[in-house]
């Protein structure tokens, strides 16, 4: 069932998604994820106030214009009642394991649990890193790429206090008909012809798996990063999951056909996708769990609109193939916390998701058109009888997990009636984490998040604010000046590095659980 978005009444203009950086470091509390610089893409006026370090970063932290900055201190000084304080023995490394979904965040989202705010806006910049590392420039040679080196990532980014490193790029074919996901160079002579890099796998370091109670295992994937249209490309039918030899004892758990072509095709003939998607994430993982299978591990996949429909379909791989029992059979806690996605696939699915214990946490704005589709029709807001009747259906879908809805208009900041787009914006949701704190509480920033990266790619907040709208910009279009004085596009070292790990030992892995036979 494919329907037009003039039927939803969104509009095509182009928006893009962008990055975090904090607001002041002295106002994040411990644990919260917050980010230190940024690359050189920051124009249009906007700069760092305070300290700024030379590293090739041009630094945003404090809001830029003093109207924002004087803003946000005087709405706080007016609603010190409910600034909320941690109490001091709590850590992550205690509560983890409820932060991850042991009891499906029971009492932890009204009111606002405070350190899941912290990990979900940590877990959800590891989202937006996705977009800011893509490189979506027609007119550059490595469209479609990362646009940094593995082992430089977060620190690129400016995301170093995160305290991950980077072990896998993961790659997807471009064969399949997602116009609005894929992105491809203009030029002839292109770094790959069918593929695009979508998101990344990374393991916490000593110092943060310290902090964090256990080594983390994070799977990030990119979304779409121009227009709403993805939506009319997906809303198509669904498939059984098995029908992509995707194991499963269920003929009738069905996921849309979009999402599980996308993870599990793949091109033997180009090195980027000789695997899949699929294949690449689950050798990987196979790999770090031996790797630290003395440890108390955990698994986090994130993503954003379709990366968050790809993090639900491979958290439930990863249960249902068993990359995540260790050798003693125990299983490694699989968490999801998606953002901002659609619906994946039938009532049965998320049965069975449900069963093999795979934990899921939705992060929504309440007028995002996204998470309400596919299934516009028959979804799981419709009375359980008529839902019966649909089941069998090839649109008949439903959520999976625990819905944590915001809502944009509860914000002072933010424009209440802005195009549809900006309400589907991950900064804009990142920004209404942090001032939520239950239903019906009033809307305060709890670690002062800087308001002003809402506009990084789209007009979402207030215009007094006088923050421009859709501020970043790459600096000269990625232009370089050579020794001879000419502006060139410079060449990237290492494009290749994800395979930091020899290809033999990847097939030994995936064969190790018999991947490639099932893929």
């Amino acid at each position: 069932m494919a329907l037009s978005l003039h039927h939803l009444s969104l509009s095509s203009k182009n928006l893009q998604f962008g990055h975090c950086v904090p607001t002041d470091v002295k106002n994040v509390p411990a644990g919260a994820g917050v980010h230190f610089g940024q690359t050189s893409q920051i124009k249009k006026g906007l700069v760092k106030r305070g300290n700024q370090k030379k590293c090739g970063l041009n630094l945003i932290g404090k809001p830029s214009d003093p109207c924002l900055s004087q803003a946000i201190d005087e709405f706080h000084e007016n609603h010190d009642d409910v600034t909320e304080k941690l109490p001091e023995k709590q850590s992550v490394a205690d509560a983890w394991r409820y932060i991850h979904g042991e009891d499906d965040w029971a009492g932890q989202l009204d009111p606002m649990d405070p350190l899941l705010r912290t990990e979900l806006i940590r877990y959800g910049e590891m989202a937006q890193a996705c977009y800011d590392a893509f490189d979506f420039d027609p007119f550059s040679k490595y469209c479609g790429t990362c646009r940094f080196e593995r082992h430089k990532f977060f620190r690129s980014l400016g995301m170093t206090e995160h305290g991950y490193e980077v072990t896998r790029y993961i790659y997807a074919t471009s064969n399949i008909n997602l116009p609005n996901f894929f992105k491809k160079s203009r030029w002839p002579k292109v770094w790959s012809k069918n593929a695009n890099w979508i998101g990344f796998i990374a393991v916490s370091n000593d110092e943060t798996t310290k902090r964090l109670g256990r080594r983390d295992i994070t799977v990030a994937w990119r979304g779409t990063v121009t227009r709403l249209e993805w939506i009319a490309d997906l809303m198509d039918f669904l498939k059984p999951i098995s029908a992509d030899k995707i194991p499963c004892p269920d003929p009738e758990v069905k996921v849309e056909s979009g999402f599980v072509d996308l993870y599990t095709d793949k091109d033997e003939s180009c090195r980027f996708c000789r695997y899949s998607a699929r294949e690449q994430i689950l050798g990987e993982l196979k790999r770090l769990v031996n790797m630290h299978r003395k440890e108390e591990i955990s698994m986090t996949i994130t993503g954003h609109s379709l990366g968050s429909a790809l993090a639900v379909l491979s958290a439930y791989d990863i249960a249902e193939t068993g990359v995540h029992v260790r050798e003693d059979t125990s299983a490694i806690p699989v968490c999801v916390f998606s953002f901002s996605g659609p619906r994946v696939g039938n009532v049965r699915f998320k049965e069975r998701l449900e069963l093999l214990g795979v934990k899921v946490l939705r992060v929504v704005n309440v007028h995002d058109l996204v998470p309400k589709s596919p299934g516009i029709f028959f979804n799981e807001k419709v009375p359980a009888m008529v839902m019966k009747l649909a089941q069998g259906l090839p649109w008949s879908y439903s959520h999976v997990g625990v819905e944590l809805g915001l809502d944009h208009k509860n914000s002072p900041f933010l424009k209440p009636n802005a195009d549809p787009g900006c309400a589907h914006n991950l900064e804009a949701h990142l920004h209404l984490l942090d001032g939520y704190h239950g239903k019906g509480h009033r809307f305060v920033l709890a670690t002062r998040r800087d308001p002003a990266l809402v506009n990084k790619d789209c007009d979402f907040l207030k215009d007094h604010h006088r923050i421009p709208p859709h501020w970043r910009q790459n600096e000269n279009k990625g232009m370089v000046k050579n020794k001879d004085g000419r502006w060139v596009q410079p060449d990237r070292p290492k494009l290749y590095d994800h395979h930091h790990h020899s290809d033999s030992d990847h097939d030994n892995h995936i064969h190790h659980h018999r991947l490639i036979s099932a893929s």
